[in-house]
């Protein structure tokens, strides 16, 4: 294989790498740390003796994310206040033709999803990647990690029912999270309380995520009335020379909010029998810095 065509064959497979990588991380930059290595590591191999490369891209990528995850927990990394993911830019609808598959994609890559597996363990998460958003084989997944088949089994097994068990319930139909995405802006825009409690689930949860950096709840709100009267007391107080955008970030529509040109929030919503049931909100500066360019 020449260098030119191992080049091609890699850049093939960088998406797929890329979002196995995201999936096991919940950050942008590390996953593209750990895609970056994985490309060292294949146009350093002798390639000769690869028979499938998307597996063994794939294998690489795994293990360069269990290695990156074991190195937080050992190192106790601690966060000021709740923590999200990163926004991570998503288009499955132009990518993938399947909408079954668009459904299992957006799901795996949620807020919500992405927030539940933190607390599994790196292997755990790794074959609950693997298997869930991937569809791997339980002894295609063995192979990656040098585990037997049942004992992958039994770890798909015990990470799909921690992620059952704790993940809010949402729904994922595009067009109803795009349709109260929207009217939910309009609302918190113009400062209409009873416009947005109209829109929100009575048990509503708000979670934001500023990592000590900016300005964010330090705790979960809930409830209809608290949550708001904070992002209308927010949308009140202003921000300079601002505008919004929505797009799709982590599977659905989101709200990029801008001061001047500079990111400074992400709104995301988990929507439930046509109410708001979550309210994600990221403005984490580190965590904004990818969507400067979008």
């Amino acid at each position: 294989m020449s260098a030119d065509t191992a080049t091609d064959v890699f850049e093939e497979h960088r998406p797929v790498l890329q979002g196995v990588a995201y999936r096991m991380l919940g950050r942008v930059a590390d996953a593209e740390d750990v895609v970056q290595e994985a490309w060292l590591r294949w146009s350093a191999a002798d390639r000769r003796e690869v028979r499938e490369p998307r597996r063994y891209l794939v294998r690489v990528a795994t293990r360069l994310a269990i290695d990156r995850l074991r190195q937080v927990k050992a190192r106790g990394e601690t966060y000021v206040g709740p923590w999200l993911p990163e926004p991570y830019l998503t288009d499955f609808a132009d990518t993938v033709p399947d909408v079954a598959e668009q459904a299992v994609l957006a799901d795996t890559v949620s807020l919500a999803v992405l927030v539940v597996m933190e607390s599994l363990s790196p292997l755990e998460r790794a074959v609950f990647v693997l298997r869930e958003a991937f569809g791997y084989p339980y002894a295609e997944i063995g192979a990656m990690l040098d585990r037997g088949e049942p004992a992958v089994r039994q770890l798909a097994g015990r990470a799909r029912r921690h992620v059952e068990e704790r993940r809010p319930r949402y729904e994922v139909d595009p067009a109803e999270r795009r349709d109260l995405t929207e009217r939910f802006l309009a609302a918190t825009a113009e400062g209409d309380l009873e416009g947005l409690m109209s829109l929100l689930a009575p048990d509503v949860r708000l979670v934001g995520d500023s990592g000590g950096k900016s300005k964010a709840p330090l705790r979960v709100l809930e409830t209809a009335d608290n949550v708001g009267r904070f992002l209308v007391g927010v949308a009140r107080k202003g921000i300079p020379d601002v505008s919004v955008r929505v797009l799709e970030l982590n599977g659905g529509p989101a709200v990029l909010v801008l001061s001047g040109d500079k990111p400074d929030s992400v709104f995301q919503l988990d929507v439930l029998d046509g109410r708001i049931q979550s309210v994600y909100v990221i403005r984490n500066p580190d965590k904004l810095r990818a969507l400067a360019t979008v």
